[in-house]
C-alpha cells in the first residue's frame, strides 16, 4: 500500500470522480455566486463612501467600488439580502466540504506544475481553497459572535471574499465546461478508470454516488433547518437552535423581541439616561445647535412607523411600530430644510458603531424617526431608552441606539 499522498493510489474511495465533483462543483457555482452577490449588496447597504465611521477598511482601492446610494424601499430589503447570505453560506457548508474532500488528491499530486496553465490552475487551487475556509469560518464566527480572529471582522471578511472570488472565477472558467460535460453522464455510477481523481485501486463502496450526496443535501437541510428560523417570529424562531438570536424572544410584552447588545453591555448607566441627565444635541447648519430633551421632543410632531430590524449577522425582527420624531424634521431645526447627511453618535463609549452616518435620501423618508416609543410603550433600555434612530432597510448596526448628538450636513 503507497503511503504518500502523492501517490493516486493512496486515496481509495471509489465515490471520487468527475461526476460526484463536477455536482458539487455546480451547486456551488450558483450558491457562491449569490452570496457574493448579496455580499456586495451588503456591502452598500453600509453607504461606504459616505463616512470613513461607516467603513473603516484600509487601502481598499479599487476594490471599494461603490455602484449606489442604498435606498430606503422597500422597508425589508436588508432583511431579505443579508437573511439569505448568511443563511445560504451556513447550508452550504456540507457541500463546500465534501467539494473539498473529492478534490484533496490534487493538493497532493507531484509535479506540483506540469506546465504554466497547470501552474496557474494549482495557484488558483490553493487560493480557492484558502480563501473558502476563511471566509466560511469568519462567517460563522460572526454569526456565532465568536470575534476570536486576529482584527475587525468588517475589513478580513471584505479582503478575504475579494481573494476568494478571485480563484473561485478562475476556477470556474477553467471548470465549468468540464463539469457540465460530465453531468451529461448522470446514469454513469462506475468510475471510467480515468481521470486524476479515480483512484486506480478503489475500495469496495459502501455507498453510492447519489447516496453520498444525499447525505451532503441532508446536511445542509439539516443547517437550513436549525438557522432559517431566526429571520422570523414566533415559533419558527425557536428552531433556530444553532443560532444566537434564535430560540425564544427575550421577554414579553411590547419590548419582547430581539437585540444586539444589551444596554448593561454597552455600558449604558440609567443615571445617563434618566430626564434630568440626558440631553439630545442637534447640530446644524453655520454651527446652529439646539439641546433637547425627552419632553421638549415629546412636543414636537411626532410620527410612526411600521419597520423590521435587521442584522449583519443575519438575523431579523418583524415589523415593530415606532413612534417618533422625524429625521427631517430634526434637521430643519437647525437650518436644513432640504434634506442632508446626519451623523449620529450614542452615549455608548467603545465598540464599533457607536457613531453611524445616514445618508440624505436616509434622512428624507418620512419613516426615518428618531423613536422614543416601540409597540405603543417607552422604549427599553435594551432598546435604545431615551432615543433611538430607525430608519427603513438600513442594518442594524446603523440604526443607533442611545442616541446623544446628532450633526446634520454634508459628510
Amino acid at each position: 500500500m503507497p503511503r504518500s499522498p502523492s501517490s493516486p493510489a493512496f486515496w481509495r474511495s471509489p465515490l471520487r470522480g468527475p461526476w460526484f465533483t463536477s455536482v458539487l462543483g455546480v451547486v456551488l457555482l450558483a450558491g457562491i455566486t449569490v452570496l457574493f452577490v448579496t455580499g456586495l449588496l451588503s456591502y452598500a447597504a453600509y453607504n461606504p463612501d459616505l463616512s470613513s465611521v461607516n467603513d473603516q477598511t484600509p487601502d481598499k482601492g479599487l476594490l471599494g467600488f461603490y455602484l449606489f446610494s442604498w435606498p430606503t424601499h422597500p422597508s425589508w430589503l436588508y432583511r431579505l439580502t443579508q437573511g439569505v447570505h448568511v443563511t445560504l453560506g451556513i447550508a452550504l457548508i456540507p457541500v463546500l466540504l465534501a467539494k473539498l474532500w473529492s478534490v484533496v488528491p490534487k493538493l497532493f499530486a507531484l509535479p506540483p506544475a506540469r506546465s504554466l496553465a497547470h501552474a496557474l490552475e494549482r495557484l488558483s487551487l490553493l487560493l480557492l481553497v484558502g480563501g473558502g475556509l476563511f471566509e466560511f469560518t469568519t462567517g460563522v464566527l460572526n454569526v456565532q459572535l465568536d470575534y476570536i480572529f486576529p482584527g475587525s471582522f468588517y475589513p478580513l471578511h471584505f479582503y478575504g471574499a475579494w481573494v476568494f472570488f478571485a480563484a473561485f472565477l478562475a476556477h470556474a472558467v477553467l471548470k465549468t465546461p468540464l463539469a457540465l460535460r460530465n453531468l451529461r453522464h448522470l446514469r454513469d455510477e462506475q468510475p471510467s478508470g480515468e481521470g486524476e481523481l479515480v483512484s486506480p485501486n478503489p475500495a469496495e463502496p459502501t455507498v453510492s454516488r447519489r447516496g453520498a450526496l444525499g447525505v451532503v443535501g441532508g446536511g445542509s437541510l439539516l443547517l437550513l433547518a436549525t438557522t432559517a428560523g431566526r429571520s422570523f417570529d414566533g415559533p419558527l424562531r425557536e428552531t433556530a437552535v444553532l443560532a444566537p438570536h434564535g430560540g425564544p424572544e427575550p421577554g414579553g410584552g411590547p419590548g419582547g423581541f430581539q437585540i444586539n447588545k444589551t444596554a448593561a453591555y454597552a455600558g449604558i448607566s440609567p443615571t445617563e439616561t434618566g430626564e434630568e441627565a440626558w440631553r439630545l444635541v442637534v447640530t446644524g447648519r453655520d454651527g446652529r445647535s439646539v439641546r433637547l430633551d425627552r419632553p421638549q421632543l415629546l412636543q414636537l410632531a411626532l410620527h410612526s412607523s411600521a419597520l423590521p430590524i435587521a442584522c449583519v449577522e443575519g438575523w431579523s425582527t418583524s415589523d415593530q411600530w415606532w413612534r417618533g420624531v422625524r429625521l427631517r424634521d430634526l434637521a430643519a431645526l437647525v437650518g436644513h430644510d432640504d434634506p442632508v447627511d446626519v451623523l449620529v453618535e450614542s452615549l455608548q463609549r467603545h465598540g464599533a458603531f457607536r457613531r453611524a452616518a445616514l445618508r440624505a435620501n436616509q434622512v428624507a423618508d418620512p419613516r426615518s424617526l428618531l423613536a422614543l416609543f416601540v409597540n405603543g410603550e417607552d422604549l427599553t433600555p435594551d432598546h435604545g431608552y431615551p432615543a433611538r434612530v430607525i430608519v427603513p432597510a438600513a442594518p442594524g448596526v446603523l440604526n443607533t441606539k442611545w442616541v446623544a448628538r446628532m450633526t446634520f450636513g454634508d459628510l
